[in-house]
């Protein structure tokens, strides 16, 4: 099984006063940086993006 390295799921719609993507969750210098942020940035982020999906649907 191929193992998705990016949390992107194709719904790249970047608004709201913190610019996060309303798909993934991510700004969009974290997106277009993904493949060279260092593992453990990427982690912090991962953990961070539920919070942010959250926050995006409310704003909605």
């Amino acid at each position: 099984m191929k193992r998705k390295n990016s949390p992107c799921i194709d719904i790249c719609q970047f608004s709201g006063k913190n610019g996060w993507c309303r798909g993934c969750g991510r700004t969009r210098d974290e997106a277009r940086k993904w493949k060279s942020i260092k593992p453990f940035a990427k982690t912090a982020i991962l953990k961070d993006l539920a919070r942010r999906i959250a926050i995006i649907e409310r704003e909605q």
